[in-house]
């Protein structure tokens, strides 16, 4: 899961971080040289079409020919002249460019090991589905996630979180590895087969560390059986790890099994763009019309509302009353449930009701000390109140317990080391792939200027500003619940420096 490493002269570029460095010293290049450079020299000798080259700088988008010119006579200037006296890239007349360096791929940068934690440690991976039907894919990811939930309330476990779960889907890896990637001892792992109101689960608990096999069952039941079997799976992996069985407090569970599917498939569209966002929307609000005590759905559904506020570039009094009564009425169905907390405790900050925020989230906390993105929002918070040192301390657990995680926890890291004054580090972070098409670019912008980089700074201004046409400084500062003043005065530093409009 790690970027290649290339030597070649004076340099060495890591693609996974998104470095070059020559005589170990790290030389200012931009996004897109980068994925020029990184593409020329993992083909030396080779010759790379302008297209190839523009898919690897600009994916999926169409831009002008001279934008690839551009970026090819500044790398040729960062680079300077090869040992010879030539130029490290080549032009091929009509046809693309070719890296005429020798190069050395190096290993790639290892990734340290993950101490294992103090307590019995667990990765469900996903499901396989067995079943015939494709559409049957979304059920088996649904009852991974379900049993990574049920686990993860257990006190007595360490449980990593669903995104990290889900990068090691489809793929053929060894236990061990996946093991020591996450930094976990025990592995489930599992198949689903759903047909003609029957369903068929086999599932397998695995000690990575000697291979053991702890423990494996299957279950053939009727599907409406299906949350019963995953109280069983649950109770039995618990057994297993601690030696007896610790309840964890009910869940509240669906009553209709086409609006857990409905919520199922929505809540994989959560992260994504407005398109999907809207399409989410539609299969919750199907999800709550066809159970209205189902918790989770109105849970997603306050999220939903919160994404279209956000994706829409500012807060509209309408959105955020909804967002805001269906997180009350999600608390109010499942008291219990660490997620309904967290969102509810998030939109009560930036309503500015602070002390009912700092309690539910200490709730969600209490209830799910796994919930990693309970730690990631709450990182937000505290940035946002002037606890950045503690701001640092909740991302650094949401990212152990969700090691591959979804884009906004890098914007949230992003954040909190840009308060703290360490622009190197948020520069690092807020470039990497993961969210640097994302409204976290703002930050980018910042670190940038108080780095006194201010060509790169406003360059990344203005492609924020493409995708949020309509941001402003001042409305961004009165709409995010800060809490500290200085706090507030150093990100509109930054972003005024980077010249992100008043």
């Amino acid at each position: 899961m790690q970027g290649s490493r290339f030597a070649f002269g004076p340099f060495v570029l890591d693609s996974g971080a998104g470095t070059l460095l020559r005589n170990d010293v790290p030389v200012a290049v931009g996004y897109r040289g980068l994925k020029l450079l990184a593409a020329l020299v993992g083909r030396p000798g080779e010759i790379l079409s302008k297209a190839e080259l523009m898919d690897a700088a600009w994916p999926g988008t169409a831009v002008e020919e001279g934008n690839l010119t551009v970026q090819i006579a500044q790398l040729r200037k960062l680079l300077g002249p090869a040992a010879d006296g030539g130029e490290w890239i080549a032009t091929v007349p009509r046809v693309g460019y070719r890296f005429t360096g020798a190069v050395e791929q190096l290993g790639g940068a290892k990734r340290k090991p993950l101490p294992l934690p103090d307590k019995p440690s667990i990765a469900v991976l996903p499901f396989v589905n067995l079943s015939n039907d494709p559409e049957q894919e979304s059920f088996a990811d649904g009852l991974t996630e379900d049993l990574i939930t049920d686990l993860s309330r257990i006190s007595g476990l360490f449980v990593i979180a669903r995104n990290s779960a889900f990068a090691y889907k489809g793929k053929a890896m060894d236990v061990r590895e996946i093991a020591e990637d996450l930094g976990v001892r025990y592995l489930l792992e599992g198949s689903a087969r759903r047909a003609a109101g029957r369903v068929r689960i086999n599932a397998q608990l695995v000690d990575a560390v000697s291979g053991d096999h702890l423990w494996a069952e299957r279950f053939d039941r009727s599907l409406e059986d299906i949350f019963a079997v995953q109280d069983e799976v649950t109770g039995k992996i618990v057994e297993a790890l601690l030696g007896r069985l610790r309840a964890p407090p009910p869940r509240s569970r669906p009553k209709n099994l086409e609006a857990y599917d409905l919520c199922v498939r929505a809540r994989k569209l959560m992260d994504d763009s407005p398109q999907t966002a809207r399409e989410a929307h539609l299969m919750l609000t199907r999800a709550v019309s066809l159970d209205p005590e189902y918790a989770e759905a109105y849970r997603w559904l306050a999220m939903n509302h919160w994404m279209g506020w956000v994706h829409s570039g500012g807060p509209t009094e309408t959105s955020r009353s909804v967002a805001l009564e269906l997180a009350r009425k999600a608390v109010w169905i499942d008291p219990n449930d660490a997620g309904c907390r967290w969102v509810l405790a998030y939109l009560l900050a930036y309503e500015r009701s602070f002390a009912e925020a700092d309690a539910e989230f200490a709730k969600a906390i209490e209830l799910d000390p796994n919930e990693a993105d309970a730690w990631a929002a709450l990182s937000d918070i505290a940035v946002l109140a002037g606890r950045v040192e503690e701001g640092l301390e909740h991302i650094r657990k949401a990212f152990r317990l969700n090691p591959f995680p979804a884009s906004w926890y890098y914007l949230a890291l992003g954040q909190a080391q840009y308060a703290a004054g360490a622009y190197e580090a948020a520069v690092e972070t807020l470039r990497r792939d993961e969210t640097y098409r994302t409204s976290s670019r703002r930050f980018l912008a910042a670190s940038l200027a108080q780095l006194g980089r201010l060509d790169e700074a406003r360059a990344e201004a203005e492609l924020f500003l493409v995708g949020n046409p309509h941001f402003t400084t001042r409305h961004w500062a009165t709409t995010e619940p800060f809490r500290d003043a200085a706090t507030l005065e150093h990100f509109v530093d930054g972003f005024r420096k980077a010249g992100l409009p008043e």
